[in-house]
């Protein structure tokens, strides 16, 4: 049965719709749906069972040539991990996580902060330097918005003055892993630990400073497991409220498209994700805070996050 757009509106990851335009699944996007979606993947799994999903989805997309299933293909089934993703009931409106807020406190996580104040935490990822950051410090800088930067190794060692300009601004610089893994691949603690202790041990050499012990999962993708691995280290693990596609150097939104992606679903306790690698981030930061600003909205640190429950 055809999707209404409705539907598709709210059914949005990044802020971008998962249905086809005709509102049917092709059998490309049920595979990119039963791995990127785990609501979709719950309920394929419930109404058709794990061994005749696996069937339907492996014949045809080059995984089996006979379309069976194998040992090898069950065990490539992400069944224990999740990809973070939202639901925007309306405009102003807080999202839902697929997992609640009050869940992720029992493992000192969070994807939004208080929710009773017009506050935005903002953080970006970073993965490079592609010239595009200097210009979002002096945006966040001549508005007095204190900031999150998650950063992998690779950040870390070919941008260590941009990283040096962040610590001595008074940014938090987080933990985004040191090679970006896929975290819930990793079920042994000392292997998880070194992820984010080689990352913590290289910006203590760049910086002369410890790093926040606050942790991005890279692309948003965790289990439970991970959650508790980061906690067991002293870490809060931060996913996010509000972010939109703006990670493609190649294909990056224009103004307008980022503003009708931001501007509408900031909401109280917002916290935002945004990468430092677009352009368009770069060029429109600026006006962008000025115009949360004009709608009531202040900036705090994640250091302002409101105290877990005890």
């Amino acid at each position: 049965m055809p999707v209404s757009h409705e539907a598709r509106k709210k059914r949005t990851r990044y802020g971008s719709g998962r249905f086809s335009e005709s509102g049917r699944f092709s059998k490309g996007r049920l595979i990119f749906l039963f791995y990127c979606d785990p609501k979709f993947r719950r309920r394929a799994f419930a109404a058709l069972g794990a061994a005749a999903l696996c069937a339907s989805l492996l014949s045809g997309c080059g995984c089996s040539a006979r379309g069976s299933v194998t040992a090898a293909d069950q065990a490539a089934i992400p069944a224990l991990s999740e990809n973070w993703g939202l639901s925007f009931p309306a405009e102003g409106q807080t999202p839902a996580g697929n997992t609640s807020a009050a869940e992720l406190a029992k493992y000192d996580a969070y994807y939004v902060g208080d929710t009773s104040k017009k506050v935005i935490y903002l953080t970006f990822d970073c993965g490079y330097e592609n010239g595009n950051t200097g210009a979002i410090l002096d945006a966040l800088e001549k508005h007095h918005a204190p900031a999150a930067f998650f950063v992998v190794g690779h950040m870390l060692t070919s941008a260590p003055e941009l990283i040096r300009r962040m610590a001595d601004d008074g940014f938090i610089v987080g933990n985004h892993t040191f090679h970006h893994p896929d975290m819930s691949a990793i079920s042994d603690q000392a292997a998880f630990q070194k992820e984010l202790d080689d990352t913590a041990s290289l910006y203590r050499q760049v910086t002369g400073k410890e790093m926040s012990h606050y942790y991005r999962p890279p692309r948003g993708v965790y289990s439970v497991e991970n959650l508790k691995q980061a906690q067991a280290l002293g870490y809060k693990t931060i996913f996010w409220s509000l972010a939109y596609v703006d990670w493609y150097a190649d294909r990056q939104p224009t103004p307008e498209q980022a503003y009708a992606k931001l501007l509408p679903r900031i909401h109280s306790g917002a916290i935002v994700l945004l990468h430092q690698t677009s352009s368009t981030n770069a060029q429109i930061l600026d006006e962008l805070l000025s115009k949360w600003e004009a709608m009531g909205y202040t900036f705090a640190s994640l250091d302002q996050l409101p105290p877990l429950p005890a």
